[in-house]
């Protein structure tokens, strides 16, 4: 088992899943960050926003508890990618989820 495991748990929901201690792991990151990589990073961070209901702040996508795994992993490769995390708040603010990382300054 991997030691990145997370419990989830529902904001307003009890049921089995909570009661069994549903755990689910992080999405491994790539070797290495490739620009491809970085495309579905953006779309996973645009695209698993979080939106405020009711209930707390969910996945605008699909309603699990924000920060989703889809919306962390993203942001874990952006992040490797050499994004700030205002960077990477201003790609979610933006809502594009085909928006162009440039590719990272190399040192001369």
């Amino acid at each position: 088992m991997s030691s990145t495991a997370h419990r989830v748990r529902r904001a307003a929901s009890s049921g089995a899943a909570e009661a069994s201690g549903e755990v689910l792991r992080d999405i491994p990151l790539p070797p290495y960050v490739t620009g491809e990589d970085t495309q579905f990073a953006v779309r996973a961070v645009v695209v698993h926003a979080p939106r405020r209901w009711s209930g707390g702040v969910i996945c605008r996508n699909d309603a699990s508890p924000h920060p989703c795994r889809l919306h962390r992993w993203g942001t874990r490769v952006l992040a490797l990618r050499g994004l700030r995390a205002a960077e990477i708040a201003a790609l979610i603010e933006r809502g594009d989820p085909t928006a162009v990382v440039p590719p990272p300054k190399r040192p001369a």
